[in-house]
């Protein structure tokens, strides 16, 4: 990922935070067919390995987890992002040379993908996830809420993922290089904005 410095973002409790705020992940691996992607929920392991580990599955049917992969996989998270128009800028006024952009943040996670099937790994990553997605719910749904021969038999038709964090990268975009003046019309622009995703945005523009 092309990092400029002035968006680059280094802090592990900053990228763990971009992690754990995406809903979806896409893990990307190189493989002798070429590239292989699939959108998953995934969750981290902070403590685990020098940059934490990341666990999910696939459904077994996948092709992608029984394409070896050349080199390390790629989990790549997304943050809030949103379109920045030049009308918002204080600088429009003053002398026009200003053009679009897209604020964002992203980070990129690096690790050999490691693909298991045994049961109890299934089901303790299977239960986890649950745990992490039901847990602010007023009535959270629980794997054992299911008939056990049931969840058994839906552990059959997936394969579990690890990914131990080798490198991990990041990225907040979000118009750092731009005057106070240019950065206070773009938060106003966001925050005026009908879309929930743009508003996300909006309280993250530094001021």
């Amino acid at each position: 990922m092309y990092v400029p410095p002035a968006f680059r973002t280094d802090d592990p409790s900053a990228l763990h935070g971009v992690i754990r705020e995406a809903r979806l992940a896409n893990l990307v691996t190189a493989t002798a067919e070429g590239l292989m992607a699939t959108p998953l929920p995934l969750f981290l392991v902070p403590d685990e390995g020098p940059h934490g580990t990341l666990y999910g599955h696939l459904a077994r049917a996948n092709p992608q987890w029984k394409q070896a992969p050349v080199g390390p996989a790629m989990a790549i998270f997304a943050g809030p992002d949103a379109y920045i128009t030049p009308s918002w800028y204080a600088t429009k006024r003053e002398h026009g040379k200003v053009v679009p952009t897209w604020n964002y943040v992203a980070v990129h996670a690096y690790g050999a993908a490691e693909f298991f099937e045994d049961p109890a790994r299934l089901l303790d990553a299977v239960r986890r996830l649950t745990e992490l997605h039901e847990g602010g719910r007023p009535a959270p749904w629980a794997v054992s809420d299911a008939p056990a021969d049931f969840i058994r038999a839906q552990l059959r038709g997936i394969v579990g993922l690890r990914l131990p964090i080798e490198r991990i990268e990041g990225k907040r975009k979000m118009s750092q290089n731009r005057s106070a003046e240019d950065r206070a019309g773009v938060a106003a622009g966001l925050a005026a904005s009908e879309r929930p995703s743009d508003r996300a945005a909006a309280v993250l523009i530094p001021t």
